[in-house]
C-alpha cells in the first residue's frame, strides 16, 4: 500500500500525542471503585474489629488482600465472604493498638484490576503511618497494556476485516493479503502477551515479573482471559481465510468476523454495563461494523494502486453495502455512549467524556471523507477516470491514518472509569474522623459531591464515651475557592446524631471543617479537620 501522505502523517503524530496526554491524565483507578468501608477510611475505633467490609461500585473478585500493622509487618487476609459488590473479611486476632493499613487489589466484571488502601486506627493513631501502600501507577505496565491493545485492534479490525472483504466483496491482492496476514500474526503475539500484562496489572506487579506463571494464570482468570481466547480463535480463522477461496474462505472469514464481535463484548466496561442483554450485543455489533469498514480500506487502496481490473467492481460492491454496516455501527455506538455517560455534562467533566470527545472529533472528518468518496469519487473511479482514482487513493490513505488514531484513542478507555460508575461513587457520602483528647467527631456529608447536601455528626469524648453536648456548630470553608467560613447550627432529632440539613456546597475540592461543641458543663471545645468533596 502507498505510503501515508505528509498530511496524514502529521495528523497521526499530532493525535497520538493527544492520546498520550489523555493516557497520562486518566484517574489512577479503574472501573470498579471502592465506595464504602468498615471501618471507614481514617476512622478511630476503641477496640479491634471482628471483620472488615469493602463495598465496591460493582461486583468484583478479590486478588490480593493484606493488612499492614503499625510496626510495618504485613499479613495476607485469605478468609472472606463475598456478597455481590461487598467483601466481608475476617480480621486477624490480636491486632495491636495503633494505625493499620488494609490494602486491597480486586478485579471487576469488566476485567479491569484496581487497588487501594484503607487506613484506620485502634485506640490511638501511630505517628508517621499513612496510606503509603495506596496504588501507584506503573507507567511501563500501563504503556504496555495500551500498546498491546492498539496492535490487537489493528489485527482484529484491519486484519480480519480485510480477510472478510477479500472473500466476500473482492479486491484480493498479494500485497493486501500480506499486510493483513502480518497484522494478524502480530495480533496472535499481542493477545497472549496482553493477558500477561493484565496479570501484572491485577497483581500490582512490574514488568520484571512477566515470566512468572502466577502472572499469566491471574490474567487468564479475569474476564479478559475469555476475551483473549475468543480473539485468538478469531485471528486464527482470519489467518486461514486469507489462504482459502470460495465458500470455505467465505465461511471462515465470516466466523472470524463474528468472533471478533464476541471477543470485544466478552470484556471491557461497555459490555459489563447493565443491562448486559443490550450492551454486549451492542458492543459486538459496533465491533463488526468497524471491522467491515476499516477492513475494506487496505484491499481497496492496494487494488487501485496496482490498477487492478477488480478495483472498480470491489468499490461498487462496497459502496452499496457500506451504509448497512455504518448505520448499525453508529446506532450501537450512540447507545453505548448514552449508557456510559448518563448525562450530557459528563462529556466535558470526566476523563471518559474527554476521550469520547476526541474520538468524535476524529470521526467527523472520517465520515466526511466517506461521504465525499461516495458522492463525488466512487462513480468516476468506477469509470476509470485517473484524476478521481488518484483522489480516492489519497482519501483512503487519510481514512487509514484517522482510523489508526481512533484505535489509539479508544485504547485509552481501558484506564478511564465511565461516568455511570462515577455517579454511583458521587452518591456515596464523604466522611472524616476528627479526634482530640477532649472530644471525637465523625462527620458524614451526603451525597459526598458538590451541590445540595446534608450533614450527619456523631460526637463522643476523647475516650470513646458518650458526650451529651448542649450545642454543636458546623463550620465549613474552602479557602482555595474563596468560600467561607460559613457556620451552621446543628440540631439533634433524637436518634443520637446531630444533623445539618439544607446545606449547599457550591465547589468540589478539599474543604476545611470546624466543630464548635458546647459541653454538658457549658465549656466550649473546638475541633478542626478536612474533608474531600467530589465534583
Amino acid at each position: 500500500m502507498p505510503a501515508l501522505t505528509d498530511w496524514s502523517r502529521r495528523i497521526l503524530q499530532a493525535v497520538l500525542v493527544m492520546a498520550g496526554v489523555l493516557l497520562c491524565a486518566t484517574d489512577a483507578f479503574a472501573h470498579a471503585t471502592l465506595i464504602r468501608t468498615s471501618p471507614a477510611d481514617g476512622a478511630m475505633v476503641a477496640s479491634q474489629p471482628d471483620a472488615f467490609s469493602l463495598t465496591f461500585s460493582e461486583p468484583i473478585a478479590p486478588l490480593v488482600l493484606r493488612l499492614v500493622a503499625p510496626d510495618g509487618t504485613a499479613v495476607t487476609l485469605d478468609r472472606y465472604v463475598q456478597r455481590g459488590p461487598t467483601l466481608d473479611i475476617a480480621a486477624p486476632a490480636g491486632l495491636k493498638t495503633g494505625t493499620h493499613v488494609l490494602t486491597w487489589r480486586v478485579v471487576s466484571d469488566d476485567g479491569h484490576p484496581v487497588g487501594g488502601a484503607v487506613v484506620f486506627s485502634i485506640g490511638a493513631p501511630s505517628p508517621g503511618v499513612s496510606a503509603a501502600a495506596v496504588e501507584i501507577i506503573d507507567w511501563p505496565v500501563r504503556t504496555a497494556i495500551w500498546s498491546a491493545r492498539l496492535v490487537i485492534y489493528a489485527a482484529l479490525f484491519l486484519g480480519i476485516g480485510g480477510a472478510f472483504f477479500m472473500n466476500w466483496i473482492g479486491g484480493r491482492s498479494r500485497s493486501a493479503a500480506r499486510l493483513g496476514m502480518g497484522l494478524i500474526l502480530a495480533g496472535l503475539v499481542a493477545v497472549p502477551v496482553s493477558v500477561s500484562f493484565q496479570g501484572l496489572d491485577a497483581l500490582g506487579a512490574t514488568l520484571r515479573n512477566l515470566p512468572e506463571l502466577v502472572v499469566w494464570r491471574t490474567g487468564f482468570a479475569t474476564s479478559y482471559g475469555l476475551a483473549a481466547q475468543l480473539a485468538l480463535a478469531a485471528l486464527a480463522m482470519g489467518l486461514g481465510a486469507f489462504g482459502l477461496k470460495g465458500i470455505a474462505g467465505r465461511l471462515l472469514s465470516l466466523a472470524a468476523l463474528i468472533l471478533t464481535g464476541c471477543a470485544l463484548a466478552a470484556s471491557g466496561h461497555a459490555g459489563a454495563a447493565p443491562p448486559q442483554t443490550l450492551t454486549r450485543p451492542a458492543v459486538a455489533l459496533h465491533a463488526v461494523g468497524i471491522a467491515f469498514w476499516a477492513g475494506a480500506l487496505v484491499p481497496l487502496g492496494t487494488a487501485f494502486a496496482s490498477r487492478s481490473s477488480d478495483a472498480a467492481v470491489a468499490l461498487r460492491r462496497f459502496s452499496v453495502l457500506a451504509p448497512f454496516a455504518v448505520l448499525p455501527l453508529g446506532v450501537a455506538g450512540l447507545l453505548l455512549a448514552v449508557i456510559q455517560l448518563e448525562s450530557l455534562q459528563a462529556l466535558w467533566t470526566t476523563t471518559y467524556g474527554a476521550v469520547l470527545l476526541v474520538k468524535l472529533a476524529l470521526l467527523v472528518p472520517l465520515f466526511g471523507l466517506a461521504v465525499v468518496n461516495r458522492i463525488r469519487l466512487t462513480a468516476p473511479a468506477e469509470r476509470g477516470e485517473a484524476r478521481a482514482i488518484a483522489k480516492l487513493r489519497c482519501s483512503i490513505r487519510a481514512e487509514m491514518a484517522l482510523i489508526l488514531v481512533i484505535f489509539a484513542v479508544a485504547a485509552v478507555w481501558r484506564f478511564t472509569p465511565p461516568p455511570r460508575v462515577l455517579a454511583v461513587i458521587g452518591a456515596e457520602p464523604a466522611s472524616v474522623h476528627i479526634h482530640t483528647s477532649a472530644a471525637m467527631v465523625d462527620l458524614s456529608i451526603s451525597p459526598g459531591r458538590a451541590g445540595p447536601v446534608s450533614a450527619s455528626i456523631v460526637i463522643m469524648t476523647g475516650e470513646f464515651g458518650p458526650l451529651d453536648a448542649k450545642g454543636l456548630t458546623l463550620i465549613l470553608s474552602n479557602p482555595a475557592a474563596g468560600i467561607g467560613p460559613i457556620r451552621w447550627p446543628a440540631t439533634k432529632p433524637g436518634d443520637g446524631t446531630w444533623r445539618v440539613d439544607g446545606l449547599t456546597l457550591p465547589q468540589a475540592g478539599r474543604w476545611s471543617v470546624g466543630m464548635e461543641i458546647l459541653g454538658p458543663d457549658g465549656a466550649p471545645s473546638e475541633l478542626a479537620g478536612e474533608i474531600d468533596i467530589r465534583p
